[in-house]
C-alpha cells in the first residue's frame, strides 16, 4: 500500500446534514458515497484500491495508515452483470461476480429487460448467497444496450419497468434492491419522475439519478436540478446524485444544492482511486486532501496492475488490461507523448516499473489535474428498437433476444 503526504486546503467542512450516513436497507454507508458500476473498470482489483483509500489504508484523509473511517462502510458496486448470462452461468460473468473476502457489503449491479429472467437472476443471488445488495441498471446509454430496449431506454416503457422491479424486489427477500437511471431518453422524453414513483410503489430501497439523458451520453453538464426535483418527488426513499463529481468539493456541493441523500461517483475516480479518501475527509468535515506526487501515483499504478494480474491469473494480461488506465493516472503531469505511448503498450510489470522510474517522479500534484476524464461525447443519436417511442405503455417492441448474453459492458 502507498502512503501519500496529505495536503491541507482551505476547503470549508460540510454541515451536519451533509455528513449524515446513508441507509441502503440494513447497510449503513458512511460517508454517503457509492462507486458507480463502470464496464471494464469496477472489477474486484479497482474496488479494492478504492476501498483501501476510503478506509484510510494509505494514510489519507488525515487518519493514520490502517485506521478506518469513523464507524462506516463504503458501497463499491460491481461491473454490470447481465441477468441472462448470470442465470446461464457464463464463465466471464461468474468471474465478475467474485468478491474479495474483505468486501462487505457485496454489491452487484444487474442489467435485464425480461422480468422473468431478472427474477431468476435475483433468486439465484439470494439462494447462493452471491451478494448483499442488488442494483438494477436503467442508466446505460450505449447503443448495444439501448437498441434492444435496455438500459436508459427501458424506463420509457412504464409497465415493463414496473414488471421488472416487481419481480426483482419480490425475489430479493431481505436483500435491498436499488436502481440507477437517467433523466430520460432526450429532453422530449423524460422519464425519471414517473420511474421514481414506480420504484417507490414497487419497494425499491433507493434511487440513483444521473443528471443526463441518453442522448447526452457523457457530454455537456449534468443537470443537478433534476436530482433536486426527484428528491422532492420521492421523499419516501433515499435519492443519490450522479454526474460531474470530480472532487470532494463537487460532492459536498451536490448534496447542499440538491438535498440528495448521497452521491454516486463514476468517471471522477478514473485514475484517481484516492478520490475516495478525499470524499471521506470532506464528508467528515476535514479540509485535508490527497495531492500525490508523481512518485506516489506511479506506486499506485504498479499496485493496480499487480492486482489485475493476480485477479486474472496472468501478469501479462493484467498489465494489458491496465493500459486503459495509464492516461487517466498521468493526466496533468509532464510526461512526453512517446513515454505515454510506451506505458500504454507495455506488457509486463517489470517493464511498467522501469518505464515509470524513467519519469521525473518528483513532480508535485499538478494544478488542474482534476476534471472530466473518460467518455465525454455528447448529443449522440439514440439507438432504439423500431417504434419504441410510439407508446410508452405498449411493451410489444421488446424482442425475445433483448437479453445480452455477456456481462461487463
Amino acid at each position: 500500500m502507498t502512503t501519500f503526504a496529505p495536503a491541507p486546503t482551505a476547503t470549508p467542512g460540510p454541515s451536519a446534514e451533509t455528513a449524515a450516513p446513508l441507509a441502503i436497507g440494513p447497510h449503513v454507508v458512511r460517508p454517503p458515497v457509492v462507486l458507480a458500476p463502470m464496464a471494464g473498470i469496477t472489477n474486484a482489483p479497482f474496488r479494492t484500491l478504492c476501498r483501501e483509500f476510503a478506509n484510510g489504508a494509505g494514510g489519507l484523509g488525515g487518519r493514520p495508515p490502517g485506521e478506518a473511517a469513523t464507524g462506516g462502510k463504503g458501497l463499491f458496486v460491481s461491473e454490470m452483470i447481465t441477468t441472462r448470462a448470470l442465470v446461464e452461468r457464463n464463465e466471464k460473468t461468474m468471474q465478475l461476480i467474485h468478491f474479495d473476502a474483505s468486501e462487505t457489503p457485496r454489491s452487484i449491479q444487474l442489467y435485464g429487460v425480461d422480468p422473468v429472467t431478472v427474477g431468476k437472476a435475483v433468486r439465484m443471488i439470494v439462494d447462493e448467497d452471491l451478494a448483499d445488495h442488488i442494483d438494477l441498471n436503467f442508466g446505460c446509454p450505449v447503443p448495444k444496450v439501448t437498441r434492444k430496449g435496455g438500459g436508459s431506454a427501458l424506463p420509457y416503457k412504464r409497465p415493463l419497468l414496473r414488471a421488472i422491479l416487481h419481480e426483482a424486489v419480490g425475489a430479493a427477500g431481505d436483500l435491498p434492491v436499488t436502481m440507477k437511471m437517467r433523466k430520460g431518453i432526450d429532453d422530449d422524453h423524460l422519464t425519471y419522475l414517473d420511474a421514481g414513483r414506480i420504484a417507490v410503489e414497487e419497494g425499491v430501497t433507493a434511487i440513483a439519478l444521473h443528471g443526463r439523458t441518453t442522448r447526452q451520453h457523457y457530454g455537456g453538464e449534468a443537470d443537478w436540478s433534476a436530482i433536486a426535483r426527484l428528491k422532492e418527488h420521492v421523499p419516501e426513499i433515499p435519492v443519490l446524485g450522479n454526474g460531474d463529481i470530480w472532487s470532494a468539493e463537487d460532492a459536498l456541493r451536490m448534496v447542499r444544492e440538491t438535498g440528495c441523500d448521497g452521491v454516486v461517483v463514476g468517471r471522477g475516480c478514473l485514475g484517481r482511486p484516492w478520490l475516495f479518501a478525499d470524499l471521506v475527509a470532506g464528508f467528515e468535515g476535514s479540509s485535508v486532501r490527497a495531492n500525490p506526487t508523481l512518485r506516489e501515483v506511479a506506486a499506485v499504478m504498479v499496485r493496480h496492475a499487480t492486482l489485475l494480474g493476480e485477479w486474472i491469473g496472468d501478469e501479462a494480461r493484467g498489465v494489458v488490461d491496465f493500459r486503459k488506465h495509464v492516461a487517466w493516472y498521468l493526466k496533468g503531469f509532464a510526461v512526453g507523448s512517446e513515454m505515454r505511448r510506451q506505458l500504454a503498450t507495455t506488457s509486463s510489470l517489470a517493464s511498467l516499473e522501469e518505464q515509470l522510474h524513467a519519469l521525473d517522479l518528483d513532480q508535485p500534484w499538478p494544478e488542474g489535474a482534476d476534471g472530466p476524464r473518460g467518455r465525454t461525447s455528447g448529443n449522440n443519436r439514440v439507438v432504439l428498437p423500431d417504434g419504441w417511442l410510439k407508446d410508452p405503455y405498449d411493451c410489444a417492441g421488446v424482442s425475445e433476444d433483448a437479453e445480452l448474453d455477456t456481462s461487463g459492458g
